[in-house]
């Protein structure tokens, strides 16, 4: 049975680089796809070549986004249009327009009435920590959550990232992750959750070449010479290919393969 997955993010390249497998995963089973972006990534931080002289960034982002959906098959994309926050502590966070300033209830019914538009089955959103700590990713949590209590969403889903991976594919691999940017064992060791509380490990590598392509699409934000794109395919393939979630409400000890399984069985039961 077809569901509706609807995808929530921060800013235009967090989907690629989090999401974009499970959302071609949901297209190659027959879902419909819905992604729907926070912000227009203002406040991004880019090399001064990205950018054509007088070009905006917010809307060189919007753009990268569709390039983006148009290679994940995504069938629509909406932003709530609120302003990048910027990082944590940044005086930026305290803009009225900022979307971590955002009143949660008034944002939560924005994304409700998507919801309810698309009758979504599904809707992902970030960890509590937003994955690394970022007021937006932050707030699209505290958002998404309250516009599915709104909206009747029955399966909600926490994107997070699986520490663990990561670690083990750097131990194993020290020399694939070429790049200045490329995070260290410490800087690893605080993103996303320990394995453990993870309950949901989505297999995407069949997809990971179109997965590169549309982080690439986001050149503004990954360009060429960035340690994703630098990476071997045989390490990109094993560090992306791989997409993890936190299933609000599960049994403890969870561990499922796909975001429609616990839906498929409670239809099957009813």
């Amino acid at each position: 049975m077809p569901y509706t997955l609807v995808t929530f993010h921060a800013h235009p390249d967090d989907e690629a680089i989090t999401t974009a497998g499970t959302m071609m995963r949901a297209k190659a089973e027959g879902h419909r796809v819905v992604l729907v972006i926070a912000t227009r990534g203002e406040l991004g931080e880019h090399p001064s070549e990205a950018l054509e002289s007088g070009e905006d960034l917010a809307q060189r982002r919007v753009t990268e986004t569709l390039a983006a959906a148009e290679i994940l098959g995504i069938d629509r994309v909406e932003f709530l249009d609120y302003h990048d926050s910027g990082m944590a502590g940044e005086p930026s966070n305290a803009d009225p327009r900022a979307f971590a300033a955002a009143d949660v209830d008034t944002a939560a019914e924005r994304l409700a009435a998507l919801l309810r538009a698309e009758r979504a089955d599904v809707l992902t959103v970030y960890d509590d920590n937003g994955g690394y700590g970022h007021p937006d990713h932050i707030q699209v949590h505290r958002v998404g959550v309250r516009a599915a209590e709104l909206a009747g969403t029955p399966s909600v889903f926490e994107t997070t990232i699986n520490r663990e991976h990561f670690l083990r594919l750097m131990r194993e691999n020290p020399d694939a992750m070429p790049g200045d940017d490329r995070p260290d064992e410490a800087e690893l060791e605080s993103l996303g959750v320990p394995e453990s509380v993870i309950t949901t490990f989505v297999d995407v590598r069949d997809f990971a070449d179109r997965k590169r392509a549309a982080m690439a699409a986001h050149a503004s934000q990954i360009p060429a010479d960035s340690f994703f794109l630098q990476m071997p395919e045989h390490v990109f393939r094993e560090s992306f290919g791989w997409e993890w979630f936190i299933r609000r409400g599960a049994p403890p000890g969870t561990r499922e393969a796909s975001l429609f399984d616990a839906l498929a069985a409670s239809r099957a039961s009813s």
